[in-house]
């Protein structure tokens, strides 16, 4: 079997869709199974084996990721190295032009089409979009996508997930991107619920994301750890309760919020921060004006990273109604390492080993912080549940299911 995947989000881009997409690759190929993937990639930069680079802008790098240029010239560019495109699948895990040519071509050669739902652009858009531009970028954005596939389905403001304009522009992106697919995969059954709510009515399958079974042994070895006798944290109150936050340094993972709940926590803890993003150099700023216990790292090697993670007592995921399913969170599981999380959503990802806030303001998180440190044995408890069915975050076990998928769809 062969396999065309295409993405927006890739090269030289940190983060849980590469990440995800990377340790998928290596798997179906363990399994025979061949694939190919299409993205931008800055003009110029060395593309590795197996990935096809999509024409992009040299000067328009949002983020300071890629950026595809309009559907009709990716495609020409993909149909001049492959006139007959001949995939037998087609596997699709974004939403931008890139992604919307791999879509296109599904169609126009008649192959399956799969489309894998990571995000909540909704609330992507609300955060990151500037206050005077929301309505007017969540419009932009909508009819852009509605340039690669047809949007039958217009989602109205309601009191449920789409409070405003632009996050109903953005659910009406999500939902008919959604249905262009033949089948639908999500990494959480609560995005599954919410994607459905809104009228995706495509079969559902849902594949947790996961973690090499080699990435992740590698980092226990140079890190001087057995994987198979995975190291329990534990926390005497005598030292400061080690915090480590690897997740982008940005708005809607609430990095600010969290360093104002470090000025109200009363356990002595220090915090290592791993990634960039648009509010680091704010974050910075405030750590040094109120003389925070924090070290910034930026942007780490994700070996390098989970290797550091061997030291850490509480992993910080503080995003509300933004993730599905972090990886950040599967690789502290996998590590043994609880998770501190403000939404509920987030316990179908953490399990019981996870550090529920009771809300998502700083108070509340200084509290769940102070809570769990004041019970010594509470941290070693948690610790122990990460590790309860761990093998469900390896991609050995998950890449069985995608594969199962991809074979009933040829059939």
């Amino acid at each position: 079997m062969k396999v065309a995947i295409f993405t927006d989000v890739f090269l030289e881009v940190p983060g849980g869709i590469p990440s995800s997409i990377n340790a998928q690759r290596e798997y179906l190929d363990k399994n025979g199974i061949e694939s190919e993937v299409f993205c931008p990639a800055r003009p110029g930069s060395k593309v590795p084996e197996g990935v096809f680079a999509v024409p992009s802008f040299k000067h328009l790098r949002p983020g300071g990721a890629p950026f595809a240029k309009r559907i009709r010239k990716v495609k020409k560019a993909i149909l001049e190295t492959y006139p007959d495109f001949d995939f037998d699948l087609v596997h699709v895990h974004y939403e931008g032009a890139c992604s919307l040519a791999g879509m296109q071509l599904a169609r126009e050669f008649k192959k399956p089409l799969v489309q894998t739902m990571h995000g909540r652009e909704d609330v992507a858009a609300e955060t990151n979009i500037p206050h005077p531009f929301k309505t007017l970028g969540g419009a932009l954005l909508c009819r852009l996508h509605k340039c690669g596939v047809p949007h039958p389905i217009k989602i109205r403001r309601d009191d449920y997930l789409a409070p405003t304009v632009v996050r109903a522009r953005m659910w009406t992106l999500m939902v008919n991107h959604a249905n262009f697919a033949d089948m639908v995969i999500t990494p959480s059954k609560h995005f599954k619920d919410k994607l459905q709510h809104y009228g995706v009515s495509k079969p559902f399958y849902v594949i947790s994301n996961a973690i090499s079974d080699d990435v992740l042994k590698d980092s226990f070895e140079k890190a001087g750890l057995d994987f198979n006798k995975p190291v329990v944290r534990e926390y005497d109150g005598n030292s400061p309760l080690r915090l480590f936050w690897n997740s982008r340094v940005s708005k809607e993972k609430r990095m600010m919020p969290f360093l104002e709940a470090l000025t109200l926590v009363k356990t002595l803890v220090a915090l290592e921060v791993y990634g960039d993003g648009n509010d680091l150099k704010k974050a910075e700023k405030y750590v040094k004006s109120h003389d925070l216990p924090v070290k910034f790292y930026g942007r780490t090697d994700h070996t390098k990273m989970l290797e550091r993670m061997k030291d850490a007592q509480l992993s910080v995921v503080v995003s509300y109604g933004f993730d599905n399913q972090p990886m950040t969170i599967l690789e502290a599981r996998a590590m043994g390492l609880p998770a501190l999380i403000c939404d509920p959503d987030l316990l179908e990802v953490t399990g019981k080993g996870g550090v529920l806030a009771k809300g998502p303001s700083p108070a509340e998180m200084a509290k769940a912080i102070d809570d769990l440190a004041s019970n010594l044995g509470e941290l070693e408890k948690k610790s122990k549940l990460c590790l309860v069915e761990r093998d469900e975050v390896l991609q050995s076990v998950q890449i069985k299911k995608l594969i199962k998928l991809y074979n009933s769809l040829v059939k």
